[in-house]
């Protein structure tokens, strides 16, 4: 395990929907300044361990700590106590439930994109910017309505202009963000993200419906605003070129099960992955 500082740690999450378990016993670390890429067929439940993560589902059981601070717990209790289905459930019974809506989990410092892109369609690419920037305002009614709040609102419009320039949409600031190219709206999506000042940004699928060269931009991109803004990230992918170039460890989820995590290069040869998941190439 790496001597880096834990950012995100998930110990023994299962969560599970009625009679299915989708995520079962999941435990993962992810360390400061990592790229960490979270892999694996449809449906493995890679985007159900997200919501965990980021308040969307409370898990069925087990805890999620961030930056050492324990954000997320629980354990199954009434019917589910009975029908559960997962591993561990007696663990954590005497703990006290742990919940955080999304928003406090963001003002905390995570901060996430959508499988399936989720922007302002009514706001410009510069209006979507500005509202991420809005989560750490320190405004309220009575200074908004007497202007009071003029230079603040005044800085984070100058971020939400500096963070579009940084991801290459300056230029298309004052457009809506649903008549931007496919590529150019996850971009906007990250940028949006970014403007919440996360120390660890959660990807999902930022590569989804991008041709190879976007996607080797992306991977670059990634690299760059990592470094650039001091950030983890965790991300979900299935394009495996771009797992494979910029991640520095990968897990792998199957049937909502861990089933490897190791570099790379441990990864591609691992014969229970290459199974389960990356596929054997025929001669």
């Amino acid at each position: 395990m790496s001597d880096r500082k834990s950012v995100l740690r998930l110990e023994n999450i299962t969560m599970q929907f009625g009679g299915v378990v989708a995520i079962n016993n999941l435990s993962l670390e992810v360390n400061q300044g990592e790229i960490v890429a979270l892999i694996g067929p449809n449906g493995a439940g890679k985007t159900t361990a997200f919501n965990c993560i980021t308040g969307v589902y409370e898990p069925t059981n087990g805890l999620v700590y961030f930056n050492d601070e324990l954000i997320v717990a629980n354990h199954p209790t009434g019917k589910m106590a009975k029908q559960y289905g997962g591993i561990n459930g007696d663990q954590y019974k005497q703990m006290k439930p742990v919940v955080h809506t999304p928003d406090k989990i963001t003002v905390m410092g995570i901060a996430r994109t959508f499988q399936n892109i989720r922007l302002f369609s009514s706001q410009t690419a510069f209006e979507n910017v500005l509202i991420g920037t809005h989560l750490r305002r320190t405004s309220n009614v009575f200074t908004a309505t007497f202007r009071l709040n003029a230079r603040e609102e005044k800085r984070n419009r100058e971020k939400a202009a500096e963070l579009l320039e940084i991801v290459g949409l300056k230029d298309v600031m004052n457009e809506k963000a649903t008549s931007l190219p496919y590529g150019k709206q996850r971009r906007l999506e990250i940028a949006r993200a970014l403007a919440t000042n996360p120390t660890l940004l959660l990807l999902d699928e930022p590569a989804a419906g991008m041709n190879p060269q976007e996607t080797d931009e992306l991977g670059e991109f990634i690299v760059d605003i990592k470094n650039r803004f001091n950030l983890t990230v965790f991300m979900i992918e299935h394009h495996m070129n771009l797992v494979m170039d910029i991640s520095d460890r990968i897990y792998v989820l199957d049937f909502g099960r861990q089933i490897a995590e190791g570099t790379p290069a441990e990864i591609q040869k691992n014969p229970v992955v290459i199974a389960a998941y990356l596929g054997v190439d025929e001669e």
